[in-house]
């Protein structure tokens, strides 16, 4: 049952670890907003729908997306949408250094450098030049703010440096509507987008997201081909059609979230580090974050981990585990309340096979 829907749910963001003691800090700190365009598909998201497998595991068909994995690493790869800035404050050229907008100039809290690299292999999505596409892009936490659309000049080539001289701004778009909520799998903003007429070959589209209510911006750059296409992807496993945020086989196709995937519980939103790793196990951390309005007063954590995959013990947090192997994490009394815009988070020892990820969703569940 939707399998498409589980894999863009696979996140890892700012987790925080005292490993030399064994223990991770109660941290509480503001919850980061996350987000990548998925139509047309940013390097880091059709990079992750190409490597991801249902044990946990990455293993990417693509020879740009598995170079990146090698140089950049699965933290990264599973964080498909945490190339940010927490500082950008709009700022883009003379801010953002030429050959890293893909990387949001080297300053995420991830390595996305790899990302950047000039080549003409990346998942490519194909357009026609003159037409309205509909842009989707991820809204895994919400906030408003403006969305500036560049596309390559005429002539650019994808083995080539990306440099602002080479993009021409053309759309700017304040707070879009929003299909399926955040949070959830395959919830996005969306808006028309009127590409250019008279274009042919390859182009980059980078989009800014400047969040009004924060510092914080998102860089994304989608690898697109003007060739008479509707939205095709090719260079990824099973590509040659339209990736869809949501799966033709799920009982109601407006709505993006999987029924057999834990139910996220609205403002409430979890993400998955892995920190340290060895043969025969690893250490991991789980942000809790609340992007309400309100403090939040409880909370739990849910998720099948990869193949092979044990949990043995839990900081900051009480397990439980089911017969199947879902395992479900709740708060203990010193973190109950995580403060409106903040989050919390719990570690994690446990046994591997080498299948240290999720092999499915991760999120919030009703405490």
């Amino acid at each position: 049952m939707a399998r498409r829907s589980r894999l863009l749910s696979l996140a890892a963001v700012l987790a925080t670890l005292l490993g030399a003691l064994g223990l991770t800090a109660l941290w509480q700190g503001r919850a980061e907003a996350h987000g990548v365009a998925m139509t047309p598909g940013s390097r880091t998201y059709l990079c992750q729908l190409d490597a991801i497998t249902g044990t946990g595991a990455l293993d990417p068909a693509n020879p740009a997306c598995q170079d990146a994995l090698d140089q950049s690493g699965a933290n990264a790869l599973y964080n498909w949408f945490a190339v940010l800035d927490s500082n950008a404050g709009g700022r883009g050229a003379g801010y953002v250094p030429d050959g890293t907008l893909c990387s949001a100039g080297d300053r995420s809290p991830y390595n996305f450098s790899a990302y950047n690299t000039p080549r003409a292999d990346w998942p490519k999505t194909h357009l026609t030049s003159g037409s309205t596409m509909k842009v989707q892009y991820s809204n895994w936490a919400a906030h408003p703010g403006d969305f500036r659309v560049y596309l390559t000049e005429p002539g650019w080539s994808p083995t080539s440096e990306l440099g602002w001289d080479d993009l021409e701004l053309i759309q700017t778009v304040t707070n879009p509507p929003q299909q399926g909520s955040p949070g959830t799998n395959g919830g996005h903003y969306y808006w028309d987008l009127a590409l250019p007429s008279g274009r042919s070959g390859d182009a980059v589209l980078f989009v800014q997201w400047v969040r009004s209510d924060s510092q914080e911006n998102f860089f994304s750059c989608s690898d697109i081909v003007f060739d008479g296409g509707n939205g095709e992807v090719t260079g990824i496993r099973g590509s040659g059609s339209t990736p869809e945020p949501t799966d033709p086989a799920d009982p109601d196709p407006t709505d993006p979230t999987d029924p057999t995937d834990p139910p996220h519980t609205g403002s409430c939103m979890a993400v998955y580090h892995v920190d340290n790793s060895w043969s025969g196990g690893f250490q991991g951390s789980v942000e809790v974050m609340n992007h309400g309005t309100e403090p939040r007063n409880g909370w739990a954590v849910q998720w099948k981990p990869g193949t092979g995959t044990r949990l043995e013990g839990v900081w900051n947090g009480s397990l439980s585990t089911a017969s199947d192997g879902t395992v479900t994490v709740r708060n203990v009394d010193h973190n109950r309340v995580i403060a409106a815009d903040s989050s919390v988070t719990f570690g994690f020892t446990a046994k591997s096979a080498g299948n240290d990820f999720p092999a499915g969703t991760i999120g919030c569940v009703t405490p």
